[in-house]
């Protein structure tokens, strides 16, 4: 009877700390010093749910970004299993749009909160480099891009979407970046006419 006990104090944490990270993408975005007092309450935790999810500031913006980059990055593998290689990786591309310019948003809060010596470091995009790598291998497997692309050359081809305000009608100007970018890829690619 306690391991069923124990496991549903734990799915409920789960949802608690998944409730707060929700609201915490909305706020932070919004208002990079927003109170964590008013994230907790938005979230619909009480005080202490929500620091021993995140003991700081810090704790809780890098977990935000962390989380929404490894959300982002989860999708490659889902779409690879009902799109056709090219279409996945252009819907992919999409996806990492949105997350641009989701943190494009939280790029005053990622700073504040890894600003400062001895402070936490911002985290590093590896996830998002092997979601790309899987996208791309699966491409040049079914000769739908040019061979040899690697994921280094992917991040820097797409750059172009940290330069987009997320505050203006970002959505048409991402999409023709992403429209060139996989016009560059597929040129010369071995399955093309």
């Amino acid at each position: 009877m306690q391991q069923k006990k124990d496991a549903a104090l734990r799915s409920d944490a789960q949802r608690n700390r998944e409730r707060i990270l929700a609201v915490a993408v909305a706020e932070l975005t919004r208002c990079p010093d927003a109170p964590l007092s008013a994230i907790a309450k938005k979230a619909g935790v009480g005080q202490g749910t929500f620091y021993r999810n995140f003991p700081n500031r810090e704790a809780l913006v890098l977990e935000v970004y962390r989380h929404e980059m490894q959300q982002v990055a989860d999708t490659a593998a889902k779409l690879l299993t009902t799109r056709e290689p090219a279409r996945a990786l252009r819907e992919w591309m999409d996806r990492l749009a949105g997350f641009a310019m989701t943190k494009a948003g939280l790029a005053d809060a990622i700073r504040l909160a890894t600003a400062g010596p001895g402070g936490p470091s911002k985290p590093g995009h590896a996830p998002v480099s092997s979601a790309a790598d899987l996208l791309l291998r699966a491409n040049e497997q079914a000769g739908t891009i040019r061979p040899g692309v690697s994921p280094d050359d992917f991040l820097l081809a797409i750059a172009g979407l940290w330069q987009i305000d997320p505050r203006s009608d970002w959505q048409p100007r991402a999409e023709r970046l992403l429209d060139l970018v996989m016009a560059g890829l597929t040129a010369g690619a071995p399955g093309t006419p």
